[in-house]
C-alpha cells in the first residue's frame, strides 16, 4: 500500500489540497485523492473537490482521478447521478483497492458511473495508466 506521497512521481505535485475529509494531490490533468478513515463521501463533499479541480486545472480540459483507497471509507454511489445533473464529467476513473473491502465497493459504484471504472492494485500503475489516457486525448485525431 503507496501513498502518493511515496511514490516518484510525487515530484510533479502542483498543488495539494486538505480537506477535513481528505487530501487530494493534483497534477497536470490528474487528481489523486486519500479519502480519510471512516468517511462517508457524498455529493457536498464531491462538489467541494470538483471546484477546487476547475480552480486548479481549468474547465476545459478532461481530468483523470485516482482514488488511492489507503484508509476504509464509503461512497454514496447514488451521487454519481448528482454529479451527471450537474452536467460534470470523468472520462478517466481509476481505483487502487488493496484488499477485497475496497474492490467489493466498487462494484456498486459501478452501477451509477456512466463510464467504466478501472480497478489497481498499486498506485504507480494507474498513474501510468492515467497518463496515458491523458496523453491520447492529447493527440490531434
Amino acid at each position: 500500500m503507496k501513498r502518493v506521497r511515496e511514490i516518484e512521481f510525487f515530484k510533479n505535485i502542483r498543488e495539494i489540497r486538505e480537506c477535513e475529509f481528505g487530501v487530494f494531490y493534483f497534477f497536470d490533468g490528474l487528481v489523486i485523492s486519500e479519502i480519510n478513515e471512516g468517511v462517508i463521501f457524498n455529493w457536498t463533499m464531491a462538489k467541494k473537490v470538483i471546484d477546487i479541480a476547475y480552480e486548479i486545472l481549468g474547465r476545459e480540459r478532461r481530468i483523470a482521478y485516482i482514488s488511492n483507497r489507503v484508509n476504509q471509507y464509503s461512497v454514496v454511489p447514488a451521487d454519481w447521478i448528482k454529479f451527471y445533473t450537474n452536467r460534470h464529467e470523468l472520462e478517466f476513473y481509476s481505483v487502487v483497492a488493496y484488499n477485497k473491502m475496497g474492490l467489493s465497493s466498487i462494484i456498486l459504484e459501478k452501477m451509477f458511473f456512466r463510464n467504466s471504472i478501472r480497478q489497481f492494485s498499486d498506485l504507480e500503475t494507474a498513474v501510468k495508466w492515467s497518463l496515458s489516457k491523458i496523453e491520447a486525448e492529447k493527440e490531434p485525431a
